[in-house]
């Protein structure tokens, strides 16, 4: 993609928040920025809203930068490289690609506050950021597999759907998954494809990578609801019900047909707070759980995190905001609790 419409995307999504909530005269008010996958995502826009907010209340301001569709790692590493010289004080980064960021535009990082947020650096990599804060995507993940074992206690054939192969977010999740369905935590060999433990089985082709495409995601689901070699799915993100119209459209005419044989698979699926659309798959059984990250808290905490970096304070290394399950009827599953250590800051 050329720079120039780069450019444009920054420039003008940067315009966007600063109008949206209007940044103090103070001269002294200090300015954030979080750079998002994408900026079109209902969790970025809700974490940008949840950071500008806390800012404002403050005298400050925080922007979110990005670019919309389909996110990829070259076109993040144009817009972090171009907040970078920025006159900020301080960044907030969701990763796409760990090394090439590292490799790239964080090589001008120099002394600026960075942290990440939802998808963090990877372990040779986390040295160049200060904190992060979002979800535990490893514990994340085997919450998700706590739910399909919750419908399937005698196990199923699982397809997981994920976005970047190179997404450490993503990673993180799809071993959490796989370890809570084998009943043990993670060693050598662990993070292979599951084959017949506890009842899970894997096929061949999967998991299933999409690109971060809801599209792709929404057509690779349709097409393993219709081949019937699995009996239960998770997405590790929101890209099947991005678009909750065509969802419906796609997946509710299959579930009659399951109804009328007597088969009901499960879908399970990670997401934002869900909208009232979403909410509604569930009620009519086209969805049989969300598991949850609220957006706004995680951009809220990435606001408190930057501020006391800025003001030379010391934060945590991990700064992890909880999740929340939504089944059908508004039926709870137990809350897990948070480490001490990683509570919130405020």
């Amino acid at each position: 993609m050329k720079k120039s419409f780069i450019s444009r995307v920054l420039v003008a999504t940067g315009l966007f928040c600063g109008l949206l909530l209007a940044p103090s005269n103070n001269a002294n008010a200090l300015q954030f920025a979080l750079v998002a996958k994408r900026v079109d995502q209902a969790f970025f826009i809700r974490a940008g809203e949840g950071c500008a907010e806390a800012a404002r209340a403050q005298g400050d301001t925080c922007l979110l930068l990005g670019a919309s569709g389909t996110p990829h790692f070259r076109q993040q590493d144009e817009v972090l490289a171009q907040a970078l010289d920025r006159d900020l004080d301080g960044i907030a980064l969701s990763v796409t690609h760990s090394k090439w960021l590292a490799d790239h535009a964080l090589k001008r990082l120099d002394k600026m506050p960075l942290i990440t947020f939802e998808s963090d650096l990877g372990p040779d990599e986390r040295h160049l950021r200060r904190a992060y804060v979002g979800p535990d995507n490893l514990a994340f993940g085997q919450r998700l597999g706590k739910l399909v074992q919750h419908f399937r206690p005698q196990g199923g054939d699982l397809c997981i759907l994920i976005g970047n192969r190179q997404d450490t977010g993503y990673q993180e999740r799809l071993h959490g998954i796989r370890q809570q369905l084998r009943s043990r935590s993670a060693e050598s060999g662990e993070d292979a494809r599951l084959k017949g433990e506890n009842g899970w089985s894997e096929p061949e082709r999967c998991p299933l990578f999409n690109a971060d495409n809801s599209r792709n995601t929404l057509a690779q689901l349709v097409t393993l609801l219709r081949t019937r070699d699995v009996d239960t799915i998770i997405s590790t993100a929101s890209w099947p019900v991005f678009q909750t119209d065509s969802y419906r459209q796609r997946v509710g005419p299959l579930f009659a047909d399951f109804k009328q044989e007597g088969r009901r698979p499960t879908i399970v699926i990670a997401t934002q707070e869900p909208s009232s659309a979403q909410r509604a798959l569930l009620d009519d059984g086209l969805v049989q759980a969300y598991l949850s990250v609220d957006g706004y808290e995680v951009g809220r905490q990435c606001y408190w995190v930057l501020k006391r970096l800025s003001q030379g304070e010391t934060v945590p290394e991990r700064i992890l905001t909880d999740s929340h399950v939504l089944l059908p009827g508004g039926a709870s599953l137990p809350q897990p609790e948070t480490s001490p250590s990683d509570r919130d800051l405020l």
